[in-house]
């Protein structure tokens, strides 16, 4: 069995689009991730525990089965993705990316 992967996409979100950010990536941006066949799951985590400097952050864990997927997703669809997240909220949102590998 291959080891199972997380492609983790945490993003910081100013308070004046939070609402809008959310649910956006619940109908339009996670489907369209979901679309391209490569994850298995993927699941949206607030975090709590961080000083609230005028925005919340949040974590979008996508469940890669095998690496090429992610190297796939990565290549193929990953630019035009993230591009149309810049186009629509630009500086609004602030995003870094992880690759995790699950231990246990």
């Amino acid at each position: 069995m291959s080891p199972q992967i997380i492609y983790n996409v945490t993003s910081h979100v100013e308070h004046s689009i939070e609402a809008e950010w959310l649910e956006w990536m619940k109908k339009e941006h996670i489907p369209e991730v979901m679309q391209t066949g490569l994850f298995l799951e993927y699941k949206i985590l607030k975090l709590i525990s961080e000083e609230n400097e005028g925005g919340t952050s949040y974590a979008i864990q996508y469940l890669v089965p095998e690496i090429k997927n992610f190297l796939q997703y990565s290549e193929t669809f990953a630019p035009a993705l993230r591009q149309k997240v810049l186009d629509k909220y630009g500086e609004k949102v602030i995003a870094f990316r992880t690759l995790l590998e699950v231990i246990d």
